[in-house]
């Protein structure tokens, strides 16, 4: 306990802002009183450094190393300020350019001004986002303004705890996210920065981005939909407490869908997300007062963005008639794939290798090239020619000269392109679907997600399956087991294991990136006969959860 006290002590003297170090300072007094629950804490506080990855970091706010706050932040900047200096050609030739935006989140704003000041300092040209806005127009900004870097204060869709710091690359990068080895390279940067006092920090310098690159932007997001085509449909969205409120509501006007109804619950910037337990539309409830809304105007579509509107989920009037079901991401994948291809797109369709494989059967379909890539629109996003990319986790990349990452905000935008024209052809997004499984095979996934507090039981888990692998799922032999770790299946090394069964069912394994999960995504494949979608449907559904308890057997842990 000596040595953290001692390590507290130094880290105290140093930080520089007077919230976390009067934080620090209590639960430093409380361990060395004996309170037990402070030298608990204290130890995880400096339980290592907040690691600086291909997502950046990202992490609870609170003093130490291992939390998100200005120190840690700081640090940072300055590894990216000394990376970009010493390893990266200015794009224009003279001087780096670095364009920053920040989130509602607790400290955004404040990390975002300590990252312009130290870049400053530096002698890189920061341009700071004008106010609160989504990552997409971050993504956009770096390709737009021609920019070395940018930087994106958020923690996305984690909960209200947490902040983070993304890094994209302009350049040969194309304004993507980090994929090593640039991050193993800032991250060394980081660990040379002796201490923040001896980061310099300029007090001005830096420049706010002008709003014409806002619009800019949203002219870009609502191009998405082709011109002349039919808008009659009603929608329902929700930012859920999130950023992309006023900017995904301006681009649904501006490409004409006008018949527009906001939850105004959750409408606000808000960074204690008030009326979800997850502000992620994924989880349970997440939706819900969207869907009352869409119940009570008689909407036709409901969207949802994430808090920073890179991922768009989708709710449609259920088959029945009874209610409201939110589509799988494959599922908008799928049709957003298919509509673009139908559309004339040419190029690459791509999709990361937790997502369905309907994609690559509908890219043949139109004569279109398809890959598969690790997970993370950090690698969708660097595919040759793509045309349109997506993950299973709601992200969608649907004009990739324009924004080199996941946008909620122009995928909103196609989505009701494609509501509005399915709807005026007499048909719905239900039949669009079942057309695909028709023609495709119904392709049907789900996944086991298990949240842990004790990070090691992930990797017990992992460690069980790779000892212990299944033999069959749900009754069918396993055929190929892919450690992704070792490189098998042609991919670059990761952390995840692959099992393929003689019925096409294919279960994937991995750790998540961003949050305390470890994730299974399931697939099985059912033919349609003789049209009967319905029946598949059923096949598929028992197929599913058949398959779902044989990997939470194998996991040896509880969802």
């Amino acid at each position: 306990m000596t040595d953290v006290l001692d390590r507290a002590r130094a880290w105290l003297s140093d930080d520089p802002d007077p919230v976390t170090r009067a934080e620090l300072q209590t639960v430093l007094d409380g361990a060395e009183s004996g309170d037990e629950a402070a030298a608990t804490d204290l130890a995880d506080r400096f339980a290592g450094i907040l690691q600086f990855g291909t997502a950046g970091l990202r992490g609870a706010i609170g003093a130490g190393p291992n939390r998100m706050n200005r120190a840690v932040v700081i640090r940072a900047a300055a590894g990216l300020a000394a990376y970009l200096l010493g390893t990266r050609t200015p794009v224009n030739g003279t001087r780096h350019r670095v364009v920053i935006g920040y989130d509602a989140r607790y400290r955004s704003h404040d990390f975002a001004v300590d990252t312009a000041a130290v870049l400053t300092a530096a002698g890189i040209e920061a341009l700071v986002m004008p106010r609160l806005l989504p990552t997409p127009v971050l993504a956009f900004s770096v390709r737009h303004l021609s920019a070395d870097a940018g930087v994106m204060v958020t923690a996305s869709h984690n909960p209200p705890q947490d902040n983070g710091y993304k890094v994209y690359l302009g350049g040969p990068d194309g304004g993507s996210q980090l994929v090593a080895p640039a991050d193993a390279e800032i991250a060394a940067h980081i660990d040379a920065v002796e201490s923040v006092a001896a980061v310099a920090r300029a007090d001005e310098g830096w420049a706010e981005i002008g709003e014409d690159v806002v619009t800019a932007y949203l002219a870009s997001a609502a191009g998405v939909a082709a011109a002349g085509g039919p808008r009659d449909v009603r929608i329902v969205h929700t930012s859920l407490h999130g950023v992309g409120g006023v900017t995904a509501g301006e681009a649904l006007i501006r490409a004409g869908f006008t018949d527009l109804h906001t939850v105004a619950e959750q409408a606000e910037p808000d960074p204690d997300f008030p009326t979800v337990a997850f502000p992620n539309p994924e989880e349970p409830g997440a939706i819900d007062l969207a869907l009352a809304l869409a119940q009570r105007v008689e909407a036709g579509l409901v969207i949802a963005n994430d808090p920073d509107a890179d991922r768009c989920a989708v709710a449609l009037p259920s088959r029945s008639g009874d209610g409201w079901t939110m589509l799988h991401g494959d599922e908008v994948g799928a049709l957003l794939g298919e509509h673009l291809a139908a559309r004339g797109a040419t190029g690459v369709l791509a999709n990361s290798i937790v997502s369905s494989r309907l994609l690559g059967r509908i890219a043949a379909a139109h004569g279109l090239a398809h890959e598969e890539t690790l997970t993370g629109f950090k690698w969708i996003s660097r595919v040759p020619g793509l045309a349109f990319g997506y993950e299973e986790a709601l992200g969608y990349c649907v004009d990739p000269e324009s924004v080199r990452d996941k946008d909620g905000i122009s995928a909103a935008v196609l989505v009701a392109e494609l509501a509005a024209s399915t709807a005026a052809s007499g048909r719905t997004l239900w039949d669009v679907l079942d057309d695909l499984a028709v023609a495709h095979g119904l392709h049907a996934t789900d996944q086991l997600s298990v949240r842990v507090d004790d990070l090691s039981l992930i990797g017990t888990a992992m460690a069980r399956l790779r000892s212990a692998p299944p033999s069959s799922l749900a009754g069918s032999d396993v055929v190929t087991a892919d450690d992704l770790l070792a490189g098998d299946g042609g991919l670059p090394p990761t952390d995840g294991l692959r099992y393929l069964t003689a019925d096409a069912t294919r279960v994937v394994v991995r750790p998540s990136g961003t949050e305390p999960k470890l994730k299974c995504y399931l697939e099985v494949v059912v033919p349609v006969d003789g049209g009967d979608v319905a029946a598949a449907r059923a096949v598929a559904a028992d197929r599913l959860a058949a398959v779902r308890a044989d990997v939470g057997a194998a996991l040896g842990l509880s969802s």
